[in-house]
């Protein structure tokens, strides 16, 4: 056990080279910059066989001196998860079994029920419920709270036991067990598992004349390109001459699908995002094709706190874009949550492995968005309680869900996000109108102006 402990000490040390958990290496990389090479310094090398000897005499010392048994895979695994836990809350290490597992998780199928579920302080809540799934033709509803998953107590579960608990073969029976706002005893549903469609659009529809809305509140999944495609066509055909496209508590999702989200409304050849690693190797470029563009199209962005990772390379790449003149847009919310960074998974030669942040997305004029986030050009806050009646009024079934004096608080309650798009939109609407053909290209700023006289 003692050489077994040795060998995956031997592993950390390396996993700490990668990582750059070495603050000394680092900043002599920064100093070397412009030198393309990544050979291994006599003074790197040095730093880390001083820090393996570091390791080496601490697991000697404890082994001769700890007066109670030493369990050397548990030290082991805290120790490298004490290591990533320095550099940022997305890097991981996977012991051998739970890595075999994630294998053996991406190369099955599962099946679900069709519900978004979070963790609460005093449990895991239905957040809202999709059409057409399952769930919804059993009945589950906004807001309950899940205290049992085939007759486990699930009351101190994190959302993703329950969401591991819950998936599972096609066909077969999940037994679930929730309490529900105004019913004193819990309820029980038998729901068969199926095939679930996550849309990231869950609605689209015009605002008013010539103003279309699109929610694009699902994530970005593989479908996302072409719902918002079929979106904007047919808004278009409604009338839509300008539009408010909601990223508002979008988690994020699939990097290529977010390109094809801007590059719907800019120019071909436009520089997207970039993605910077530790070298040139891990620098990557991501431009638009220019097809499917909408240049004309005014656009207002919605974000706020909850919009992560692909929605802010969303509002941050069209922000930009706006700024040099390619695009029409205006971000409006709050600031962003500011998950810009990219995870690899890593395996070590034990059979575990590392999930490792090695690269972070940059907008187009190189502003990072990680631990950052995209500051909008207009802030306009919002309360919890005004946040609260948003997301019950968008999800189904949220307003049922309640009784009747906070159905009505929730139906009356004015979404001060999107009011303000609106206003705006009707600015930048009434200002071109006024402005001769001649002039209508017209800067951000003399936009955002225009639109708050």
């Amino acid at each position: 056990m003692r050489r077994s402990f040795t060998f995956i000490a031997v592993l950390v040390i390396v996993a700490a080279t990668i990582a750059g958990g070495l603050s000394a290496k680092s900043a002599r990389r920064r100093s070397a910059s412009n030198s393309n090479s990544t050979a291994t310094s006599p003074a790197d090398k040095y730093e880390a066989d001083r820090i393996e000897n570091d390791y080496r005499e601490a697991i000697a010392t404890v082994e001769d001196r700890y007066a109670g048994e030493v369990d050397y895979e548990k030290a082991t695994q805290a120790a490298i998860q004490g290591m990533l836990f320095t550099l940022d809350p997305h890097s991981v290490y996977f012991p051998a079994p739970e890595f075999k597992k994630l294998k053996e998780d991406q190369a099955s199928s599962f099946y679900g029920i069709g519900v978004q579920i979070v963790r609460h302080d005093d449990g895991v809540y239905i957040q809202s419920v999709v059409e057409g799934t399952p769930a919804s033709r059993a009945g589950l509803r906004y807001g309950d709270r899940i205290v049992e998953v085939d007759g486990k107590d699930a009351r101190d579960w994190s959302s993703d036991q329950v969401s591991k608990n819950v998936r599972g073969a096609r066909g077969e029976s999940v037994l679930l067990k929730v309490e529900r706002a105004g019913q004193e005893a819990a309820v029980q549903f038998k729901i068969v598992r199926d095939a679930v469609p996550l849309p990231s659009i869950r609605n689209a529809f015009m605002l008013s004349p010539g103003t279309g809305y699109i929610g694009l509140v699902g994530g970005f999944q593989h479908t996302t390109d072409d719902e918002l495609r079929d979106s904007i066509s047919g808004l278009k055909r409604e009338g839509m001459r300008q539009l408010v496209l909601d990223l508002r508590n979008n988690p994020g999702g699939l990097l290529d699908q977010a390109v094809k989200v801007c590059e719907k409304f800019l120019p071909r050849n436009q520089l997207v995002v970039s993605t910077e690693g530790r070298d040139a190797k891990q620098k990557a470029e991501y431009r638009a094709t220019g097809r499917d563009r909408h240049p004309s199209v005014p656009i207002v962005i919605l974000v706020n706190y909850g919009s992560a990772s692909a929605s802010e390379i969303v509002a941050g790449c069209l922000q930009d874009a706006t700024s040099l003149g390619v695009c029409k847009a205006i971000v409006v919310g709050e600031q962003t949550f500011g998950k810009g960074s990219v995870q690899s998974i890593l395996p070590l030669q034990d059979g575990s492995a590392l999930r490792l942040t090695t690269a972070k997305y940059y907008t187009p004029s190189h502003k990072v968005i990680h631990e950052k986030g995209i500051t909008p050009d207009i802030v306009v806050p919002m309360s919890d309680e005004e946040e609260e009646n948003i997301n019950l009024r968008r999800v189904p079934g949220g307003i049922d869900s309640l009784d009747v004096k906070l159905q009505d608080r929730v139906r009356n309650a004015r979404d001060v996000q999107l009011d303000r798009a609106m206003d705006l939109l009707k600015g930048i609407s009434l200002y071109t109108k006024r402005t001769p053909a001649g002039e209508k290209r017209v800067a951000k700023g003399d936009k955002v102006a225009a639109a708050t006289k």
